[in-house]
C-alpha cells in the first residue's frame, strides 16, 4: 500500500467509526440501542420502534416477506406481534438496515449508484436466501434471522462507498475510482469486521457473516450462515470461495 493509499485508508476507518455519518435519522436508532443494551422489558421497545410510523412499516413488510411462504395465519399481522415475535437481536439488525438504506439518497454520484447497486443485490441475495430455507421443509433455522443477516452479506461494500462517498465530500475534491475500487477490493474483509465492531453491531451477525463468507466453520449442521454461503457461493460473491 502506498503512502497516500495508507492515509485514505485510515480516514477511511475512522469515517466507518463515527455512526453519525453514516446513518441517516438516528432519533430512533439510538434509544433503541440503549433498551437492547440495558436488556429492556419488549414494551419499550415496542414503544421507540411504533414512534417512527416508517420504520415500523417497514419491519412489519420485512417479517411478512421472511415469512411470505408460510400460512397466513402464521404471518404478523401488527407491527407489535411482528416485534413480540422477531427479539432484540432482529429488531434492531432491520432498524439499522433501513436507517442505512435511507441515508443514500443523500450521496453524491457515482457512490449514489454504486451503492444502490450494491442494496438491490442485497435484496436479491436475501430473496434467493428465504427461497432456499423454504425447500428446507424441515429446516428449523429462523426466517428472520436469515433475512435479517442477508442484509449485510455485502455489508463492507455498502460502507466503504458511503464513507469514500463523505470523504469526498469532506476533502472537497474527487477520488479516483480505480483507487477506490483498489481499497475496497483489497480490503473489503477488513474494512467489514471493522464497521460491525465500531457500528455496535451483535457479535453473532458477525460470526454468521464469516461462516457465509467461508471464513469460519459453523460448529452446527445448520445454520442461517450456511444457507447464506450457498447463494454467496452460487453468485461467485465469497470473500473465501469453496
Amino acid at each position: 500500500m502506498t503512502d497516500i493509499e495508507q492515509i485514505i485508508f485510515s480516514q477511511i476507518k475512522s469515517i466507518i467509526a463515527n455512526e453519525e455519518l453514516l446513518i441517516g435519522r438516528r432519533g430512533v436508532l439510538i434509544p433503541l440501542k440503549k433498551a437492547i443494551i440495558a436488556d429492556g422489558d419488549i414494551q419499550n421497545i415496542i414503544d421507540i420502534v411504533i414512534s417512527d410510523p416508517s420504520l415500523s412499516a417497514h419491519i412489519l413488510w420485512r417479517t411478512q416477506l421472511a415469512h411470505h411462504e408460510t400460512s397466513i395465519q402464521s404471518k404478523p399481522k401488527t407491527i407489535k406481534e411482528a416485534l413480540v415475535r422477531l427479539g432484540q437481536v432482529n429488531i434492531y439488525r432491520y432498524a439499522f438496515s433501513f436507517y442505512l438504506k435511507e441515508l443514500f439518497d443523500e450521496l453524491s454520484q457515482p457512490y449514489k449508484k454504486l451503492v444502490k447497486g450494491y442494496w438491490q443485490l442485497t435484496e436479491s441475495i436475501a430473496e434467493e436466501s428465504i427461497l432456499l430455507l423454504h425447500e428446507m421443509h424441515d429446516s428449523k433455522i429462523d426466517s428472520d434471522e436469515l433475512q435479517t443477516i442477508c442484509l449485510f452479506s455485502v455489508f463492507g461494500q455498502i460502507i466503504a462507498l458511503t464513507s469514500f462517498a463523505r470523504l469526498e465530500l469532506d476533502l472537497k475534491k474527487p477520488i479516483p475510482l480505480p483507487f477506490v475500487k483498489n481499497i475496497i477490493d483489497e480490503h473489503q474483509q477488513s474494512l467489514t469486521i471493522e464497521a460491525f465492531k465500531t457500528l455496535g453491531l451483535d457479535e453473532e451477525l458477525q460470526r454468521e457473516f464469516m461462516i457465509a463468507h467461508n471464513l469460519q466453520e459453523s460448529e452446527q449442521l445448520e445454520s442461517a450462515g450456511l444457507v447464506l454461503r450457498r447463494v454467496l457461493s452460487k453468485k461467485k460473491l465469497l470473500l473465501n470461495p469453496l
